[in-house]
């Protein structure tokens, strides 16, 4: 950093013995955690301004906290679209009975059977 000629070092708060001037010094510059090491390892918007809403949720989502949630929503659902396959299995009539069907097959079966319910009911 360039000194003006009219400001001496010992102007500046980071040159300060004092930790609580530094901390203080820190949270005028815009940095309002306590730990300093935080402060410097945040990247700074352009030119100081106010992070646009499309750049706070790209950081949002670029923590652990929530990548993790993330993670947890994602083998729920998950979890709830193997058991809801699981359970039209069960209501498929197939032969033999216990034939491992990918859930593409399960589903044409499944139209199909509707289709033939369908024909059944109108017949």
């Amino acid at each position: 950093m360039m000194l003006s000629p009219d400001q001496t070092e010992a102007d500046l708060s980071w040159n300060q013995s004092d930790p609580e001037s530094l901390l203080n010094g820190l949270k005028s510059a815009g940095c309002m955690s306590d730990d300093p090491m935080e402060c410097e390892e945040r990247p700074r918007g352009k030119g100081d301004q106010p992070l646009s809403r499309e750049e706070k949720r790209r950081r949002r989502r670029a923590t652990a906290k929530y990548r993790s949630a993330h993670a947890t929503r994602e083998r729920i659902r998950v979890e709830a679209f193997n058991v809801a396959f699981a359970e039209l299995r069960k209501l498929l009539p197939t032969l033999p009975p216990d034939k491992k069907l990918s859930k593409i097959e399960i589903l044409r079966l499944a139209i199909c059977y509707i289709s033939y319910l369908n024909h059944v009911l109108d017949v």
